[in-house]
């Protein structure tokens, strides 16, 4: 069980940011954003969303998920081609983004959203070394949109649960982590006034801690927009009651790469992950270069 509490959630950004940006002429040359992380074999892995400049319409990329991978959690190798790349009719052409990822049941799980340049739908994948991975399709078929699935890596009364969505969170929960039970209502909402009035958005996977569910979560507020990271907790035993809410985000954009960029004003967190004694968050930065903070 994890130790973070809501309340010790305090990270200061590593003064050597960015710790990616965009590269080359071909699949990352346009941005570079919104990494899940996890630990493998003592090194974090970094899995990132990149996007060229082979799309139409307003954001003018097709996006695919790179792997890099790091000793220190700071200063990360690259491989030099993406691990998942849209090949299905509900993934083009705007493609597959913002991936999440747990290790769970001898495999790793990667949600991800396949965009077919209308509609954005939560999709599914699993690989046993994160390099091949094998597509389960479309999580939920009936929805016309669904985004970000945030899964717990560990069964709570014999069923995994996942948060999702990005402008509610909703909850979901499986057996065998692929084949997944919708709950009817949302179990997270926007407030008015605060920092997450306009929408709520999972971030990386929730951690089982000493005081509940811990979920980290994305927002953004009228009128402008403007993106920043809060968090809540669950009640294990009633994953749907929330226990604990953040009124203040506990980041927020404040660096010019965070409020100047593809979409301005955005921090937005995927990936968090404990090592070499500190907890490292990844984050992008308006949508065009990854940050990672460090919390002790």
């Amino acid at each position: 069980m994890n130790s973070l509490r809501i309340d010790d959630l305090h990270f200061v950004r590593w003064e050597g940011n960015p710790i990616m940006a965009p590269q080359g002429d071909s699949w990352e040359a346009k941005d570079v954003f919104n990494p899940a992380a996890i630990v493998r074999d003592g090194r974090v892995h970094l899995l990132y969303r990149a996007e060229d400049f082979s799309g139409t319409g307003q954001w003018n990329g097709t996006s695919r998920i790179g792997l890099a991978t790091s000793e220190d959690g700071l200063h990360f190798t690259r491989d030099a081609e993406p691990i998942v790349s849209p090949s299905e009719d509900y993934e083009l052409p705007g493609g597959c983004e913002d991936p999440r990822v747990v290790e769970a049941e001898g495999r790793y799980w990667l949600t991800y959203t396949g965009y077919d340049g209308a509609n954005a739908r939560l999709c599914l994948a699993s690989s046993t070394d994160l390099k091949t991975w094998e597509k389960h399709g479309v999580l939920f078929p009936e929805l016309e949109w669904s985004k970000s699935g945030a899964i717990l890596d560990v069964p709570v009364d014999g069923q995994y649960l996942m948060y999702f969505g990005d402008t509610h969170l909703w909850l979901a929960r499986s057996t065998d982590l692929v084949r997944w039970q919708l709950d009817p209502e949302p179990v997270l909402s926007p407030r008015e006034g605060l920092f997450d009035s306009r929408l709520v958005e999972p971030g990386p996977p929730p951690l089982l801690t000493d005081e509940g569910i811990l979920l980290i979560y994305n927002a953004a507020r009228w009128p402008d927009t403007r993106y920043a990271v809060g968090a809540a907790v669950f009640d294990p035993s009633d994953p749907r009651r929330v226990l604990k809410r953040l009124d203040a985000p506990f980041l927020e954009p404040e660096e010019v790469s965070e409020r100047e960029g593809q979409v301005n004003q955005v921090v937005f967190v995927e990936g968090l992950v404990y090592h070499a004694e500190r907890w490292l968050l990844y984050y992008g930065a308006a949508d065009s270069k990854i940050f990672v903070a460090t919390g002790e």
